[in-house]
């Protein structure tokens, strides 16, 4: 769905699409209407990580998600500013874009990997290498 900022709570920094607010436990993040990626405002991930089921909110599917690994410039819904490329020190080969004042944004199936650390997440990372 486009985005409207009467209906949407940000504007997806990958699609520009609305995002709408979604939560499980506690825990509020915004979900892209149409790529289905997710905006974490700083601190959201390490939090829905630790709960029992939380990647029920990333209900995008990875090879959708792996689509938007080609946009590499985007800005921050919050702020504007642009938000730079990060990895997971535990598992490298998830990429995700963070601005260091408001949050993170993974595209679809990317939380859900990062949740779910694995000895297949431990061999892609030495075989996957940089971007």
């Amino acid at each position: 769905m486009e985005y409207n900022p009467e209906v949407h709570s940000i504007k997806c920094p990958k699609c520009g699409h609305g995002m709408e607010e979604v939560g499980y436990g506690g825990v509020t993040i915004d979900r892209c209407t149409n790529c289905q990626g997710l905006w974490f405002d700083t601190g959201e991930a390490d939090e829905l990580k630790a709960k029992w089921m939380g990647d029920a909110l990333d209900t995008g599917k990875p090879d959708e998600g792996k689509k938007w690994d080609t946009v590499e410039d985007i800005a921050c819904p919050r702020c504007g500013k642009d938000m730079e490329k990060a990895s997971d020190p535990k598992q490298t080969h998830i990429w995700y874009e963070v601005c260091d004042e408001h949050g993170m944004f993974m595209d679809a199936g990317e939380f859900t990997d990062y949740k779910h650390e694995t000895l297949a997440d431990r061999f892609r990372s030495l075989i996957k290498g940089s971007r």
